[in-house]
């Protein structure tokens, strides 16, 4: 009895990554539905006002963005690609506005 029965391991198979592929959408509404309250607290300032500048100080692409909770501060961390082909992680403090690292990745 210690081993499934083809069919049923493939079920298994199935429902375990129907919750696994599940558990991210979940993840990521709990974490729109938080921003959302930031942004109506004004605890946060609006990313599109982040952006344009560091659109002005680090002109590029756009490659990714994501905010992380710091426990006492907020922080949007922002990947650019360069003109140079460099990739550059820009943290900026997401109450402020303002830069507080700048690496080359």
């Amino acid at each position: 009895m210690g081993r499934l029965t083809s069919p049923l391991r493939c079920f298994a198979a199935t429902v375990f990554i129907t919750v696994v592929a599940a558990m991210p959408l979940a993840i990521a509404d709990d974490d729109i539905d938080h921003i959302r309250v930031l942004r109506s607290t004004e605890s946060i300032l609006p990313l599109s006002q982040i952006l344009k500048k560091i659109e002005a100080s680090h002109p590029g692409t756009l490659l990714d963005v994501e905010l992380e909770d710091k426990g006492t501060q907020f922080i949007y961390e922002i990947e650019m690609l360069n003109a140079n082909h460099v990739v550059q992680e820009i943290k900026v403090d997401a109450t402020t506005g303002k830069i507080v690292t700048t690496e080359d990745d």
